[in-house]
């Protein structure tokens, strides 16, 4: 009969699971170890996940400041400076609240900073209506003046997605589920027992996927990559669908007018 071997460390206990709990900082390490290669799919090689990127998101809300000052002066309400400066003085709080681990004040000060810049969209398309009928813009103006709104249109959206979907990107972290609870997106269509053959066992969307999601329903007014599972999302694809629409109705009919 063969004796029973003991642990490869001492002191150390096993759960249900079979993982140990070690007492040491060296067994720990040594757990560690093993855990990045245990999988639950189809037994392939698994990482544990690391914190989602969030610099993606902080890129596009500075863009969204710089499309806003390069607009032309009649489409920006307030003075040209006052939205960078908002979106600016409030991200600073926000990334330190994230810092820090205040969740709540975290996800009330992302909601509200991507509150401001849609209504400065909305008020800057608003604004392109009314001077339409004028006819004072040149037609190269009015043109990039358009391509800048449906450009901060899917910018804007694309952070909406990426911030109500599952919660907010910190509960994203936390329950390391895989996939999104709002949205179908093609990784997750694909066989469980195949998901390691296409390198998404572990797979969730970051910032640059919701970016997509928003630049296709603005360019095919529709969901086209990822069909939309929660009500809410539909609501604000509905609304960027609009606005998007809308530019490029207006352009159109300012060209046909033109011509």
């Amino acid at each position: 009969m063969l004796k029973e071997q003991t642990p490869f460390w001492r002191g150390a206990k096993t759960n249900t699971r079979g993982a140990c709990a070690p007492r040491s900082k060296s067994c720990r390490a040594r757990a560690t170890a093993n855990l990045c290669y245990i999988d639950s799919v189809a037994g392939q090689p698994q990482h544990i996940d690391k914190p989602e990127p969030r610099w993606q998101a902080l890129l596009a809300f500075l863009a969204v400041g710089a499309i806003y000052v390069a607009l032309p002066r009649n489409l920006i309400i307030g003075p040209t400076w006052l939205l960078p400066t908002l979106i600016v003085v409030l991200l600073i709080p926000t990334m330190i609240s994230h810092r820090t681990g205040k969740r709540s004040l975290n996800r009330v000060l992302g909601i509200f900073v991507n509150g401001i810049t849609t209504i400065a969209l909305i008020g800057s398309v608003v604004l392109l209506v009314r001077a339409l009928p004028s006819h004072r813009e040149a037609p190269l103006e009015l043109l990039f003046s358009g391509a800048l709104l449906w450009l901060t249109n899917v910018v804007v959206f694309a952070l909406w997605y990426w911030r109500l979907d599952g919660g907010g990107p910190t509960l994203r972290q936390e329950r390391k589920e895989f996939g999104s609870t709002s949205f179908l997106f093609p990784q997750m269509q694909i066989p469980k027992d195949e998901r390691g053959q296409f390198e998404c066992a572990r797979w969730r969307p970051l910032f640059i996927d919701y970016l997509f999601v928003a630049f296709t329903q603005s360019s095919t007014f529709g969901p086209t990559d990822a069909p939309l599972l929660a009500r809410w999302a539909k609501v604000l694809a509905m609304v960027q669908v609009f606005i998007s629409l809308s530019i490029v109705i207006l352009l159109i009919s300012r060209a046909v007018g033109v011509l």
